[in-house]
């Protein structure tokens, strides 16, 4: 039967040892991204016959000397015309096979292309640390040593050419001299860079010894992406009699423990060494081997905890989240203690049942200790943490945990919006105001809100946000959308909740405002008394605690309950004066002022920088006009901590901030004293605020609200509001009232009195008629560039030149240039160019490879878009 009209591919011979192909049909040439700074464009490199290439797939690739991580991004029938075919390099091999998804490769790309970042660097982000790692080609001799005398077994089969050893002389001088190197080296190892340190055209000898049979190449992966391995004893046969005691004890231990343990556990239970292991290993009783350990985060041994009963109001947000399907935006604006874990915990349980997973955000690694222990009382070990602060080996096993496909619940910080979760069924961002999910340095400088709500549309799953003091982003955003989806009035939302609409099916793409306007079991929010710092002081209490507090503090002594200290800032004082002619200590590297901190009793008084952590000794006599008279202002924790000691000598206190929270375990550690009662006041920072569940806390005091209010930040009121009812909100969660006192000496700021009556709505809406009207955002978009060099002549005129080149544009408005609120840290001098522009309608942007090429390498520039820190 013959078929007219087909257009058959033409046919070509294949080489030998190659298949018949189509030449047009096949893909021989890939193009990579590499892992090299400074490098940001595709590189095509040809494929080798025996390598099954896919993009995404994670490459090792010749990059001129070295040997470097890739990212297969597309296989290609044909190279650039405009390159050599000559000159393209080969891949030498796969690292790690099909990391990348589709929608998660989409993922990548779109955080690429709006935060104004190379690609691979969004990819060192989303990736573990040393996968992209450095993999090494190295020669060794065949056989190791015992391939010394050619022409022996070591030689390989073209070994005939080298008869005794004086055929050494067939090797060119070349070949000789890598050959002697690697004779010299007890392994017969080296890498294929060292011997072309030591060789000249070293290349041309390792190719005629790999001709020859005499070295074999391989590739060394990098080291940091092994797994951990550790030897395991299992039990194989019965006990016999014929063994001596010592060998029947260990079985038997063996025995009782299930047969099998790790080896290192064995030898230390029985005390024993490893050689009587090998004797009943050689007998037949034992079986040793190497398996892997995972290297993950591991939490306290806990108790079962099953769901609680619900509120009316929890029962109808569960309802409307489990209602969901496909993407949807969700707000769970819940007040303070009103119960936003346990309808995540209820809302997740159902998804792992049908073989779904769950990811959470939270802001910081202070608070995930305590989420993480719900967590995990309710899902056990479906539950793993995933934070920059996991050692290298704990990141990368973690992974590839996830990668399994197994349905698990991941929490992590703002890094994790990139956890590699199969088939994900719900993602949560908890605090979701929190400034901590924003990145401000190095590149890409993206918010884990914004890349969540991608992720959620690529995956087609819900995205929950909640907080109970939303950012004013979300709650326009949740306002503008509500009449496509369903959207609750806030005035009626936060009074009753409206469960008839909550139980309807939810529609694709909607929007959904959930409210928890009450506390469990009905408890009231704490009554915050605002105190007047200034009528104190006229009424002689020069104390740092107003007579209200003290009280409190004594009154919280007598009764044996417990209570939270709110300061701004860690450190004893903020800054030293000299009191004869006022002249302040700062630090060389920066202009800030250097802040005492007190150690310990007797130790140097020690003076440090918060912002490059220069420290040096508090000199004894002032270095301008050498008066003695050095005094300390302002309040940090220490201070607090030091004046509650002497006034209140038997309250127990506990510092909680950056100071006491370094080591790893540490944040644990405290808080988990705390809770034990060993402590009656908890002293810290904004540590403090971030979600901590406290029940037994009754008092909750800020020593001074006014360092949150007075900050040149158009965002100041809004992280003030937030702030100060977040660290109200840990008062009175248990069965006893709680109460809030503010000490401030501006108590008719509007945020004092929204504070006092826990009133978001009428915050917000005072502050979003100040944005709009200066069209910060919402209502306005925000980018940031900011530029920093050790000459500030240099980077001041960098900033001239590129706010003069993107004058040219009316599409948007350019404000500065400008030097930062601090213009030099750690030596670097910074400016600062703020460009505004409609939200609705992106503009045309500028050429951002042109911006940056207008920059001197001496000068660094970072593009933050929607900067949340303008300072």
């Amino acid at each position: 039967m013959y078929i007219n009209d087909i257009n058959l591919s033409p046919l070509v011979v294949s080489e030998p040892s190659e298949s018949y192909q189509s030449s047009e049909t096949v893909n021989r040439w890939v193009e990579v991204l590499v892992d090299c700074p400074g490098s940001t464009g595709l590189f095509t490199y040809r494929l080798p016959a025996q390598l099954e290439i896919k993009p995404g797939d994670i490459l090792s690739v010749p990059f001129g000397a070295q040997q470097l991580g890739a990212i297969a991004i597309r296989l290609l029938a044909q190279p650039n015309i405009d390159l050599p075919p000559e000159k393209i390099r080969q891949v030498e091999d796969i690292v790690s096979v099909g990391f990348f998804p589709s929608a998660y490769w989409e993922l990548l790309n779109r955080v690429a292309a709006y935060y104004y970042t190379p690609l691979i660097q969004v990819i060192r982000v989303a990736l573990p640390p040393g996968l992209l790692g450095r993999s090494q080609r190295r020669i060794r001799l065949v056989g190791g040593r015992g391939a010394e005398r050619p022409g022996g077994r070591g030689a390989g089969g073209s070994s005939y050419l080298l008869g005794s050893a004086a055929s050494l002389a067939f090797l060119t001088p070349t070949a000789r001299q890598v050959w002697e190197l690697l004779q010299g080296q007890p392994a017969g190892d080296y890498s294929f860079v060292y011997l072309q340190q030591k060789v000249k055209s070293a290349y041309r000898g390792i190719r005629e010894l790999l001709r020859f049979g005499l070295v074999e190449s391989y590739l060394e992966p990098p080291r940091l992406t092994r797994p951990k391995l550790q030897k395991a004893v299992t039990l194989t046969g019965t006990i016999d009699q014929e063994l001596t005691t010592r060998q029947r004890e260990i079985l038997e231990v063996l025995r009782r423990q299930g047969g099998e343990l790790w080896q290192n556990e064995l030898l230390q239970i029985c005390n024993a060494s490893s050689s009587i292991l090998k004797t009943l290993t050689q007998k037949g009783y034992i079986v040793v081997e190497e398996r892997e350990v995972l290297r993950t985060e591991q939490g306290l041994t806990l108790v079962g905890d099953g769901a609680k009963s619900l509120t009316t109001a929890q029962a109808s947000a569960l309802e409307t989240i489990q209602t969901l399907d496909g993407f949807a935006h969700v707000l769970l604006h819940g007040v303070t203690g009103s119960g936003k874990t346990e309808v995540y915990l209820q809302a997740i349980a159902p998804l792992l049942n049908q073989g779904k997973s769950a990811l959470v955000l939270v802001p910081e690694i202070g608070l995930t200790p305590q989420l993480t222990d719900r967590f995990r009382a309710r899902f056990g070990n479906k539950v793993s943490v995933y934070h920059s602060a996991l050692s290298d080996g704990e990141r990368y096993d973690t992974w590839r945990q996830m990668l399994t496909g197994e349905p698990q619940v991941v929490i992590g910080t703002r890094s994790a919006v990139f956890a590699p979760l199969p088939n994900l069924g719900l993602i949560i961002l908890d605090e979701e105001h929190d400034s901590s999910f924003k990145q401000d340095s190095p590149i890409p400088t993206y918010h884990a809100r914004t890349v969540a709500q991608w992720r959620a549309e690529l995956e087609n799953c819900p995205l929950v946000l909640g907080s109970a003091t939303p950012s004013l982003e979300t709650w326009v955003s949740v306002r503008r959308q509500g009449a496509g989806g369903e959207f609750i009035t806030p005035h009626s939302s936060l009074l009753t909740p409206n469960s008839s609409r909550a139980k309807r099916p939810a529609t694709a793409n909607s929007t959904h405002y959930l409210s928890l306007p009450e506390r469990i079991n009905s408890r009231p929010l704490p009554p915050v008394e605002i105190v007047d710092m200034r009528q104190e002081l006229q009424q002689g209490n020069r104390s740092i605690f107003s007579r209200s507090l003290q009280a409190a503090l004594q009154e919280l002594q007598e009764r044996k309950q417990q209570g939270i200290l709110f300061i701004h800032r860690r450190g004893h004082s903020t800054f030293v004066s000299c009191r004869s002619c006022g002249y302040v200590l700062e630090c060389p590297h920066c202009d800030v002022s250097l802040a005492y901190h007190h150690t310990e009793e007797k130790a140097p008084e020690l003076l440090r920088c918060h912002y490059c952590n220069y420290a040096r000794s508090h000199p004894k006599f002032c270095p301008d006009c050498s008066s003695p008279y050095l005094k300390f202002f302002g309040s940090g924790t220490q201070r607090v901590t030091q004046e509650l000691a002497r006034q209140f000598p038997e309250l127990r206190l506990i510092r909680f901030d950056s100071d006491t929270t370094r080591n790893k375990g540490s944040h644990r550690t405290l808080l988990t004293q705390f809770a034990n009662g060993e402590a009656d006041l908890l002293v810290g920072t904004q540590m403090l605020t971030k979600g901590l569940d406290l029940p037994q806390v009754t008092l909750v005091g800020v020593v001074a609200a006014d360092g949150l209010l007075n900050l040149s930040d158009y965002r100041a009121s809004e992280r003030a509001f937030q702030t100060l009812t977040q660290v109200a909100g840990r008062a009175g969660r248990g069965e006893d009232p709680g109460r809030v006192i503010v000490q401030t000496y501006t108590t008719e700021h509007q945020v004092i009195a929204a504070v006092r009556s826990h009133d978001y709505q009428s915050f917000s809406q005072a502050e979003l008629e100040q944005r709009q009207a200066l069209n910060y955002p919402p209502y306005g978009r925000l980018i940031l560039l900011r530029l920093s060099s050790l000459d500030p002549i240099q980077v001041q005129n960098t900033a001239q030149v590129i706010a003069t080149a993107l004058s040219t544009e009316e599409e948007f408005e350019i404000l500065g240039p400008a030097p930062a609120s601090i213009l030099r840290v750690a030596n670097r001098y910074r400016w600062q160019i703020l460009i505004k522009f409609a939200p609705d309608a992106l503009p045309r942007l500028p050429d951002w490879e042109e911006v940056r090429s207008l920059c001197p390498s001496s000068v660094s520039l970072t593009i933050d878009v929607d900067p949340l820190n303008i300072m």
